[in-house]
């Protein structure tokens, strides 16, 4: 059996139902099979139908020993049947599905449904029903049955059948190691039709071999890309001037921290090697990226060659831009800032050493321009997609890659996430930074606070002017989510309460140049106070900036909260994180915030709340990459990691995971 065949290749799966599948994410027999239930139902009791009592769910197998329509006054056709096993009769009744009475008259069937009175009789009402005969085995009745994401046209009882008759054609052999845990096929039949359910029942052995599946399918992809990439020659070899490297780091207006200086021993390292560096550099909010990032750009001009520095959003590029101009103003080493908005030279780009730019940068109009890419920077890479990324690659030949990313990432968490990729960590923030006091606001104190933001904002005795960044999770007012704040109400809500200030309105429905005109206007002390969706996450520097107020912080992560914390805190003055939350109780993981103020902290702390990810829930949090496997569990992540190590130079004894790296076709598994 071929599992990397398309679901088309299944006997009475025809181009309607294989176009059906896609909306599932099914397009092969490998992802039917990780299609998983999120739910079960118990119908391992067969019941005599003497014994069926009113407002029981049964299951009964019988012959049915009549069955006819009836027209009703209302219009509709019943269809009432009789059922009959060893111990006595029951009736039976449908609704609109007239072609029952001939498909099912003198039939012998399983049927599964809920026992009611129907006029003045016992009935089971609209049932679910299966042939069945003594040398068949039954599939949706008198078991423990799944029951699956469904879409238009494609039932839990159609996907059943479909995934029973897989499972009964497995091959007994694993497609790859998985030491002591369960067989594959034993795993798929069990996940799939467990043999019992009840408050004792655990899948915890079951779970745990598709979690590693999970992150063993991961890791074997993301070192496969690794030695790949390792095997490519660079066309532009660097050499390691170390004196103007130093001089470059002894004229920086700070100095580096430890980590720091950790992290550029390491991509010094990389940028001597052979083969081109493709390395992650993770660090809190407010670590120090950039400037680890603009050495290697440094280096890179040195060299004689171009830096590529790419942002997700106008307003992060443009950060960046400011930042670099400053720190290589001295050198002058020319840059370029390529946005939507901004109108460039093809000889300005040529000639610049360093392009900062947001995606406008990878459109086809620019891709001839990049002739001598040394390194190409990307920050917030999450935010890129694996096609753009690819793209940057392209841009010049076999150039550096050096990833950013500030949302806080234990260090094994990082290393299975990005197992193609070298790693690096800032754990410190720069000296001179002071910790923002963070306070959770329940409703019954929202209207004293507001006084206090008052007097804060107001006050004249302090060195400098403050300003307020007032955070709400939606644009417009959700009729779901009466209590949650919207941006737009919000903000016609405090212009009347602090009548006495400036107010700015930011969200993503704005046009690109609306957006920076509020941005400057802001950071030039035109507002007081910003009221903002979560957009100012990342790339928003306003020195001034001591308060920050998170309306509804009960529906942000920890990671995400401390994200918008950071983005006050710039300064010598004491700043203040307000967590406004309209939850009765509030969250012990938000408590957290009050005390850390360490991103891979808070992180870790996350996973301790939240757990590993559940078979039957279908909401996860954190990290999308993984739908069950958890990413606290440590030693299962280590042990799928050698595994795929081991695995990788005998990939073709395994013909399946052969078969789903050259097709570029493993995809995680489906959420339940």
């Amino acid at each position: 059996m071929n599992l990397t065949a398309p679901v088309i290749s299944i006997s009475g799966i025809g181009t309607k139902f294989a176009g059906k599948l896609t909306k599932l994410g099914i397009s092969t027999i490998f992802d039917l099979l990780y299609h998983l239930p999120f739910r079960y139902e118990n119908r391992l009791l067969i019941s005599p139908v003497s014994q069926v009592q009113p407002g029981e769910t049964v299951t009964v197998i019988g012959k049915i020993i009549s069955i006819k329509n009836e027209f009703t006054h209302s219009g509709r056709f019943v269809q009432k049947g009789i059922l009959e096993d060893n111990t006595g009769q029951i009736n039976i009744v449908w609704f609109n599905q007239m072609f029952l009475v001939k498909s099912l008259k003198g039939k012998n069937v399983a049927l599964y449904g809920k026992a009611d009175f129907f006029g003045k009789q016992i009935a089971l009402v609209s049932p679910e029903y299966e042939f069945y005969t003594s040398n068949t085995e039954l599939v949706h009745m008198g078991r423990v049955v799944p029951v699956y994401p469904e879409t238009a046209g494609v039932s839990s009882k159609w996907l059943r059948s479909k995934i029973f008759s897989l499972l009964k054609i497995l091959p007994e052999t694993d497609p790859w190691p998985a030491p002591g845990l369960p067989l594959w096929k034993e795993t798929l039949i069990n996940i799939h039709f467990p043999k019992i359910l009840n408050s004792q029942f655990s899948i915890l052995n079951y779970k745990n071999r598709l979690a590693y599946d999970e992150i063993f399918l991961l890791q074997t992809k993301s070192l496969n890309l690794r030695s790949v990439w390792q095997k490519i020659n660079l066309s532009h070899p660097f050499t390691l001037d170390q004196s103007q490297v130093l001089n470059f780091i002894s004229n920086l207006p700070f100095t580096l921290t430890s980590g720091q200086n950790q992290a550029i021993k390491e991509i010094l390292n990389s940028l001597s090697l052979p083969a081109p560096m493709n390395r992650l550099l993770e660090g809190d909010v407010g670590s120090g990226k950039t400037v680890v990032a603009a050495i290697a750009a440094f280096i890179t001009h040195l060299n004689g060659f171009q830096s590529i520095f790419l942002a997700p959003t106008q307003i992060l590029a443009t950060q960046h831009y400011q930042t670099l101009s400053a720190l290589f103003k001295p050198y002058g080493i020319k840059i370029a800032l390529v946005t939507a908005n901004t109108k460039n030279s093809h000889f300005s780009l040529l000639n610049s050493q360093l392009v900062v730019g947001t995606h406008a940068l990878l459109s086809d109009k620019n891709k001839d321009i990049f002739e001598k890419v040394g390194l190409v920077v990307i920050d917030e890479q999450h935010r890129f997609g694996v096609l753009q990324r690819a793209l940057a690659a392209k841009l010049g030949s076999s150039p550096h890659i050096l990833t950013m990313t500030a949302t806080p990432i234990p260090r094994s968490v990082a290393l299975t996430m990005f197992g193609e990729l070298d790693l690096s960590q800032l754990p410190e923030k720069p000296a001179g930074r002071i910790p923002v006091k963070t306070w959770i606001v329940p409703e019954s104190k929202r209207s004293t606070s507001y006084p206090w933001i008052l007097n804060q904002l107001q006050a004249t005795s302090l060195p400098a002017s403050r300003q307020a960044f007032w955070v709400c999770p939606f644009i417009d007012t959700s009729e779901s989510a009466i209590s949650v704040k919207a941006v737009t109400a919000e903000y016609d809500r405090l212009s009347k309460i602090f009548t006495g200030l400036k107010l700015g309105l930011l969200h993503g429905r704005l046009k690109s140049a609306d957006k920076d005109k509020v941005i400057t206007s802001f950071k030039a002390g035109d507002y007081d106070i910003l009221v903002t969706t979560p957009i100012v996450e990342v790339g928003i520097d306003i020195p001034n900036a001591s308060i920050i107020i998170i309306e509804g912080a009960e529906r942000f992560g920890l990671a995400q909260l401390h994200q918008l914390r950071g983005r006050v805190g710039r300064n010598s003055t004491t700043s203040y994180c307000l967590l406004f939350t309209s939850s009765g109780e509030v969250p012990k993981r938000l408590k957290a915030l009050e005390t850390l103020d360490s991103g891979i902290q808070l992180a870790e702390l996350d996973l301790k709340y939240r757990g590993p990810g559940e078979i039957y829930g279908t909401s996860q949090h954190g990290f999308p990459e993984f739908k069950i496997a958890g990413y606290d569990n440590i030693e299962l992540i280590e042990k799928a990691r050698n595994e795929a190590k081991k695995v990788l130079p005998q990939i073709n004894s395994y013909p399946l995971l052969r078969d789903l790296i050259e097709n570029d076709k493993i995809t995680l598994i489906q959420p339940n």
